[in-house]
C-alpha cells in the first residue's frame, strides 16, 4: 500500500529532478556542467596525441580546466562525445540522481537490513533522503558541475555490499581507474581481512593501466610517471573549496605546506585516530568503517574539492540509523553536518575569496573553511568514545561477518 508520505517523498524527488535538469540545460551560469564538459571534450583527445595539454578556459578564464584523470577515464568517457551534449548532460543528471538512490539505499540496508528495506517506510526514507541529498552541497555542487562522484560512491556502496571478493574487488579497481581516490577502499577490505579482495582490486587497476598502455602507451606513461603526483594541476591547494587537511594548514599557514613534516604529522595523527574509531565500531558495522576509510581518504587526499564529500550522506544516514544512534551526541553530530552541507560552507566561503590561488585570508576565515576537517576529526572522536561505552560492542574481532548473502 502506497502511504501518503511515500507519495510526499515521491513528488519532492520528481520536482528536485525537475528543477536540476531545468537548471542545467537553461541557466546561463558558465560553470553549469564544466566538469562534464573537460570529461565530454577532453576525452575527444585521448587518441591525439594531447589528452594532457589540451585545457578548456572558455568557462574558467582564472584556471584553464584540464583532463586529469587517469587515461583509463578517458577511454570510459570517450564514446560520450559522439553524442550530442544536451542527451549527454540529461543522461548524465538522471544517472546521477539514480546513483544518489542507490547510495541512499544500500546506506540504509547495510543499517537495517534486506527485509526491513521491504517495508514501506524505509522505502520512504530511501525516496526522501534522495530528494534532500541532491540540495546538500556535495552533492548539489556534483549536480552543477556534471562531477562523477556519486558514480564512484555507488561504487564503493556496490563493492562492500557484495560477499564476492571477484566483485567487491573489480569495482573498486575500475573506480581506481577512473579517479585514483577510491582506491582507499582497499584499507576497508584489508579492516574486515577480505585478503582477495583487497589482491583483486589492485589487479584490476594495474588491468585498467596495461589496457590504456596498450592503446595510448605514451598519454599513460606520461600520466602515471610524470602528472600523478602533481595536486597544482588540478587545482589551487589553498582555495577554501578544497576541504582535505592540506588545504586547511595551508590556509591557516598562509602558504602551501606540501607533503612536508606537517602535512605529514597531521595525517599520521589523523590515521591514528582513525584506526582507533574503528577499533571502537562492532565488528559487524560495515558501514561505520567504510565511512572511518572513506573520511580519511578525503582527508589525506592532496585535494578534496567539496563536491568530493559525498560520503557525508552515509555518514548522516549512519548517524541518525546506524548502531550508536542512541549514543550520546549522535544527533548532534548529524546536526552539524547537516547544517553545513545545507548552507555549503566552502562553497559561502569561496564567494569571499578574492582570487581561488589567493591564500592569505583573516584568520576566521582560515578556520571556518576548515569546517570538513574539523568535523571528521570531532567525528573520530566521538565515535571512540561512543563505540566503547556501547554495550553492544562486538568483542570478537576474529572473522569476516557478513549479515546477508548478495546473489
Amino acid at each position: 500500500m502506497v502511504t501518503r508520505r511515500f507519495r510526499l517523498a515521491a513528488a519532492a524527488l520528481g520536482v528536485s529532478v525537475l528543477v536540476r535538469l531545468l537548471w542545467a540545460l537553461f541557466w546561463p551560469g558558465d560553470l553549469i556542467l564544466v566538469d562534464l564538459h573537460v570529461y565530454v571534450e577532453g576525452a575527444a583527445n585521448l587518441f591525439r596525441g594531447n589528452l594532457y595539454d589540451w585545457t578548456d578556459s572558455s568557462r574558467s578564464p582564472q584556471f584553464p580546466l584540464p583532463f586529469t584523470y587517469p587515461p583509463f577515464a578517458a577511454l570510459v568517457l570517450y564514446p560520450l562525445h559522439y553524442l550530442p551534449f544536451d542527451v549527454v548532460a540529461v543522461g548524465w543528471l538522471l544517472a546521477t540522481v539514480a546513483a544518489l538512490f542507490g547510495v541512499v539505499w544500500i546506506s540504509l540496508e547495510m543499517m537495517v537490513g534486506r527485509e526491513a528495506m521491504r517495508e514501506q517506510s524505509w522505502r520512504t526514507a530511501a525516496v526522501a533522503w534522495t530528494a534532500a541529498g541532491m540540495w546538500l552541497e556535495p552533492v548539489r555542487s556534483t549536480l552543477d558541475y556534471g562531477q562523477v562522484n556519486v558514480f564512484l560512491v555507488l561504487s564503493a556502496m556496490v563493492a562492500v555490499r557484495s560477499t564476492r571478493w571477484w566483485v567487491s574487488g573489480t569495482l573498486v579497481g575500475l573506480a581506481a581507474g577512473v579517479k585514483l581516490t577510491p582506491a582507499v577502499t582497499g584499507l576497508y577490505f584489508t579492516a574486515r581481512r577480505r585478503w582477495l579482495a583487497v589482491i583483486c582490486s589492485a589487479a584490476a587497476f594495474l588491468g585498467t593501466i596495461g589496457v590504456t598502455y596498450l592503446l595510448t602507451p605514451g598519454e599513460t606513461g606520461r600520466y602515471f610517471g610524470e602528472l600523478v603526483g602533481d595536486p597544482h594541476r588540478i587545482g589551487p591547494v589553498g582555495s577554501v573549496i578544497n576541504q582535505s587537511l592540506r588545504g586547511a594548514l595551508t590556509r591557516l599557514a598562509g602558504h602551501d605546506v606540501g607533503s612536508g613534516l606537517l602535512w605529514k604529522t597531521s595525517v599520521l595523527v589523523t590515521a591514528v585516530l582513525a584506526f582507533f574509531a574503528w577499533r571502537a565500531l562492532r565488528f559487524d558495522d560495515r558501514l561505520g568503517t567504510l565511512i572511518i576509510v572513506q573520511l580519511f581518504g578525503l582527508m589525506a587526499s592532496p585535494i578534496s574539492w567539496s563536491h568530493h564529500w559525498v560520503w557525508l550522506v552515509p555518514t548522516m544516514l549512519w548517524l541518525l540509523h546506524g548502531p550508536l544512534r542512541e549514543a550520546p551526541g549522535a544527533r548532534v553530530m548529524a546536526g552539524f553536518w547537516l547544517v553545513t552541507t545545507v548552507i555549503g560552507v566552502p562553497f559561502v566561503l569561496g564567494t569571499l575569496q578574492k582570487s581561488m590561488w589567493d591564500i592569505s585570508r583573516p584568520g576566521y576565515l582560515s578556520w571556518l573553511g576548515a569546517a570538513n576537517v574539523i568535523g571528521v576529526l570531532v567525528l573520530y572522536a566521538w565515535i571512540i568514545r561512543a563505540g566503547r561505552l556501547s554495550p553492544e560492542r562486538a568483542v570478537d574481532r576474529s572473522r569476516e561477518q557478513e549479515p546477508y548473502p548478495v546473489p
